[in-house]
């Protein structure tokens, strides 16, 4: 017999800008080593307002060499790239969500978070810089599956995982239908540590771009002499939009993880929107999940946060982990 759904925990307090202790990605970017890791970078370092070495985040090429660096730096990827128009991730809030999802597996395990291949993630949306299963990999040792509905994003994502070597911990499934999260990708008796997401946060092209237009403005970039990019960070549509925007996207969510319940020990996704809780909230309860768990992240000025939930009691938790 199945415990009554639990109220969500209340979200743990984060300092403003402070990202998670174990992140590798703490103080301000070491451009030398950057540099050194990656020669490319060179030629797009700037100095910002304060005399600071930067990069000029509204060039997506510079964005993305920038991203090459840290990746090659940080963790020893010696090879990192997406097409062009492809969303190149921000990367230390990318690896932020995946501290806070060990956190939530060492609950279950006595305080201790899990390693290796035996724990299997599933990152819903993996997109072409495949940056979740290179991080949760390279950090945590945890074998991945990721999932996507752009054969285009899948094949570059297949091309990094076979330069550096990574298929053993790193497989890609297509999603054929759309429409579906988890129906129609996951196999009989697959089970699941953890599934994560960035879920497509507006509702059209239009919304997309507007909210772009708002952070160059927010960020005193919009210049009328200089052309800016239409989207910060890139994106093709599946990446950025989708029919209902982020909060039908998270509803569908929570009503497909309920069909797939005892697969999946925890689910969870970004919600870029506070708005939109409440409503996922709703939804999950509806679904029966058990628990929910909310935690805030923040990197800067941005603030952001993941919702997590279980279908499964205290006891199955650990029991899941244990075996």
């Amino acid at each position: 017999m199945r415990q009554k759904t639990q109220p969500p925990r209340p979200p743990q307090v984060v300092a403003k800008g402070q990202l998670h202790p174990r992140n590798r990605h703490q103080g301000r970017y070491d451009f030398p080593k950057l540099i050194e890791a990656s020669p490319e970078l060179g030629r797009f370092v700037i100095l910002n307002p304060y005399g600071k070495q930067s990069i000029d985040f509204a060039d997506p090429e510079a964005v993305k060499v920038f991203n090459r660096a840290l990746m090659r730096q940080l963790y020893g990827i010696r090879h990192w790239d997406i097409p062009p128009g492809y969303l190149c991730p921000p990367v230390p809030g990318r690896a932020d969500y995946l501290h806070g999802l060990a956190d939530l597996l060492a609950e279950s395990g006595d305080g201790v978070i899990p390693r290796g291949k035996a724990v299997r993630v599933l990152d819903v949306g993996t997109g072409a810089n495949c940056i979740y299963p290179l991080l949760g990999h390279l950090d945590y040792g945890w074998r991945f599956l990721g999932s996507d509905i752009d054969p285009v994003a899948l094949a570059s994502a297949k091309a990094i995982v076979q330069a550096n070597g990574l298929q053993d911990a790193i497989e890609l499934r297509h999603q054929a239908d759309p429409g579906h999260i988890f129906q129609g990708l996951l196999e009989a008796g697959e089970r699941f540590a953890l599934t994560l997401c960035n879920p497509p946060f507006h509702a059209s092209a239009a919304e997309a771009a507007s909210g772009s237009t708002r952070k160059w403005k927010n960020l005193g970039k919009l210049d009328p002499k200089r052309k800016l990019p239409a989207l910060n960070f890139g994106g093709q549509s599946n990446e950025l939009w989708c029919e209902g925007g982020e909060a039908a996207f998270l509803r569908r969510m929570a009503r497909e993880s309920a069909t797939v319940a005892d697969q999946v020990l925890w689910f969870s996704s970004l919600v870029s929107k506070a708005a939109n809780l409440p409503a996922l909230e709703t939804a999950l309860k509806q679904a029966g999940a058990l628990e929910v768990r909310r935690v805030d992240m923040a990197q800067g000025n941005k603030q952001s946060r993941f919702v997590a939930w279980t279908f499964l009691e205290v006891a199955a938790r650990r029991a899941w982990l244990q075996g």
